[in-house]
């Protein structure tokens, strides 16, 4: 599947597109991509108030080889297309560049990644170790997705973009349809959004089954500007999850499947944020990096309260961070 194969987001058979995705991922399971565990507990595991029948699910994709849902998509981008000898290039604020590199490195093909400066070591650490040529250029995600732009035209590498591309998003549509193979379809799902590719994707499987709810940073605010704005629209960002949720505009793939399956769009400050990932860590010694923790902190705060009999789906995402800083 190319861009030009489909004309509109917001109507393309997104059920269709990811049951293809999944079948060239099957291909590739245990070398290069996980079955993540879904765990349901209780309310009361996290400290929560007992609402009589509502079940939390944490699904467990920081598990994922590359240490996020990017694999998925990367993988489904790469499978999916001819890969010319200069290889592929992609820009990001790490998760993506390392789940393409991790792609590149088990399909035999060269790797150049983009990185903006609020990227931290760990992820740069991460790439080298995979073979990725690895460039730091600017202070975000969109001077180093210039950068990468300007580098494929001139290389003619395949370009792999972090979360606006039919392949990528429906590659991380297979996140929800492993959900549903595991444990049914939820009542609700919670998801982290940056550029918007993971929840284009569990939106385009899910929708209209399940509420679908869009949390974001205050300072990284895309879609809910976006939704504003009635447009997307650029947003400046930062704060604590900006080198996963730094992109400064939602994806148009996103948005358009958003704008037909997607309620809800929460905020949460960074401190909520990072107490939520800390908990995490100390409670469930599960060590996630920032972007990962946002549905269980929209939980803890009450921006987000299940009704009775609920069953929430909390969207794990990624973990590639240093755990120093989980002291």
């Amino acid at each position: 599947m190319s861009g030009a194969a489909i004309t509109s987001a917001a109507t393309a058979d997104w059920h269709a597109e990811i049951e293809r995705a999944a079948q060239r991922l099957d291909a590739h399971r245990g070398a290069y991509l996980r079955e993540t565990p879904l765990w349901k507990l209780s309310p009361a595991a996290f400290g929560l108030p007992a609402t009589p029948g509502v079940e939390i699910w944490l699904k467990l994709e920081h598990l994922q080889v590359a240490g996020s849902f990017k694999a998925r998509g990367m993988m489904n981008r790469l499978l999916a297309n001819d890969i010319p000898s200069s290889g592929v290039v992609v820009a990001s604020g790490g998760n993506a560049g390392i789940a393409t590199a991790a792609a590149a490195h088990a399909l035999g093909v060269r790797c150049e990644v983009f990185l903006p400066s609020v990227s931290p070591e760990a992820k740069r650490a991460r790439l080298r170790a995979l073979g990725a040529e690895v460039t730091v250029v600017g202070e975000a995600y969109a001077d180093a997705l210039a950068a990468c732009l300007t580098r494929q035209r001139e290389s003619g590498a395949l370009l792999t973009h972090a979360y606006d591309q039919p392949e990528v998003v429906a590659g991380a549509g297979t996140l929800g349809r492993e959900i549903e193979q595991q444990g049914g379809v939820p009542d609700s799902v919670l998801v982290s959004v940056g550029g918007g590719g993971l929840i284009g994707g569990l939106a385009g499987w899910f929708g209209p089954r399940s509420r679908v709810v869009a949390l974001e940073p205050e300072r990284a605010p895309t879609l809910f500007r976006a939704r504003e704005a009635g447009e997307p629209v650029d947003v400046t960002v930062g704060g604590v999850a900006a080198d996963s949720l730094g992109a400064k505009r939602i994806g148009s793939i996103a948005w358009e499947i958003t704008q037909r399956e997607v309620r809800d769009a929460l905020l949460l400050d960074d401190d909520a944020i990072r107490a939520a990932q800390l908990w995490l860590w100390k409670e469930m010694k599960l060590a996630v990096e920032p972007a990962a923790a946002l549905p269980l902190a929209a939980l803890q705060t009450g921006a987000y309260v299940p009704s009775e009999g609920e069953k929430v789906c909390l969207i794990v995402c990624g973990a590639n961070l240093d755990p120093a800083g989980l002291a």
